[in-house]
């Protein structure tokens, strides 16, 4: 037996191996952007340092000239290289390793700690490559969406949707997470976008015992009394007479002002008044029972600005 049978059966016997620990590789077939080695024996004019495909996926070779490179796999290369330098060499021995994978991109946005471009070199799960993006953040909503080009095939598992250049599948985030939905696991593909919304919320600021953002569920709304349970409830100093909403105005101000509503939690928490809906994004402020004039402003910018800003989810 030669030493080129023994490479290819080693080879077929690692790909075997990985596919029982559910790390099988994708497709092997070369890409645009693909960095790769090429190793010619007694071939001195074809460089061993690394070199990347076009973007037509071709690769330029002294004495060989241009060859398409995208399609083919690093062996089916290499096959493809010797035959060229057999009018040059006798019996050339090849050898082609990718070096670095830049055509399988999977892009992941919104609500995780590490959004980007992510290269798929081998198969991966829709949690695995969540947990390579560092895990959803706080502010995530309550579903993932996946969107696949449709020249990539149906997304399997799930509901999907599709339009003219795609399909894309909603799913909830707590069955993915929780493993309540197995299915939802789905395989993710190169050139898949994985989106995870960011949840709308409602901050309760000032005197309260636990002030911060919290995390509206999907189709869930909060009403004042339930927002400041949620925050534990108010402290020995609150002027809860003096409490405001600060809320943007319908459609959208342009500049971005926003009005104030005065509330008057004492007289809901005793039953004198109705309870008020908050609406997404408002601020329930409650100041100190000394400081009858609410910083709703200073407020309304640390929210912006993110700072100190704690988020809870329920």
């Amino acid at each position: 037996m030669n030493v080129r049978w023994h490479l290819r059966y080693a080879a077929v016997v690692t790909l075997a191996f990985r596919s029982l620990l559910g790390q099988a590789p994708l497709s092997s077939e070369l890409g645009p952007g693909d960095v790769i080695a090429i190793r010619a024996l007694h071939v001195p004019e074809i460089s061993k340092e690394p070199m990347r495909l076009s973007e037509d996926g071709t690769v330029d070779l002294p004495m060989i000239g241009t060859l398409k490179a995208v399609g083919l796999s690093p062996v089916q290369l290499a096959a493809e290289i010797r035959k060229r330098l057999d009018a040059y060499v006798r019996d050339p021995e090849v050898s082609v390793d990718i070096v670095e994978i830049k055509s399988r991109p999977v892009s992941v946005m919104g609500a995780v700690k590490t959004p980007g471009v992510y290269q798929l070199n081998v198969r991966k799960q829709l949690l695995e490559v969540l947990a390579g993006a560092g895990g959803v953040d706080e502010t995530a909503g309550s579903v993932v969406h996946v969107s696949r080009p449709r020249s990539s095939g149906m997304i399997s598992g799930v509901d999907t949707t599709e339009s003219a250049d795609s399909y894309s599948a909603v799913i909830s985030l707590a069955d993915l997470v929780e493993g309540r939905c197995p299915q939802a696991n789905i395989a993710i593909l190169p050139h898949d976008i994985i989106t995870i919304p960011r949840a709308k919320l409602i901050y309760v600021m000032g005197e309260v015992r636990k002030s911060g953002g919290f995390v509206l569920r999907e189709r869930e709304n909060l009403s004042v009394l339930q927002a400041i349970s949620l925050a534990e409830g108010l402290t020995s100093t609150a002027g809860s007479k003096h409490a405001k909403i600060l809320r943007a105005l319908p459609g959208g101000a342009a500049d971005g002002k926003k009005t104030e509503l005065a509330v008057d939690v004492k007289s809901i928490l005793a039953g004198k008044s109705p309870d008020i809906a908050l609406r997404p994004n408002d601020i329930l402020f409650v100041p100190n029972s000394a400081a009858k004039n609410a910083t709703l402003r200073g407020i309304e910018s640390a929210i912006q600005m993110g700072t100190g800003i704690v988020i809870w989810r329920h």
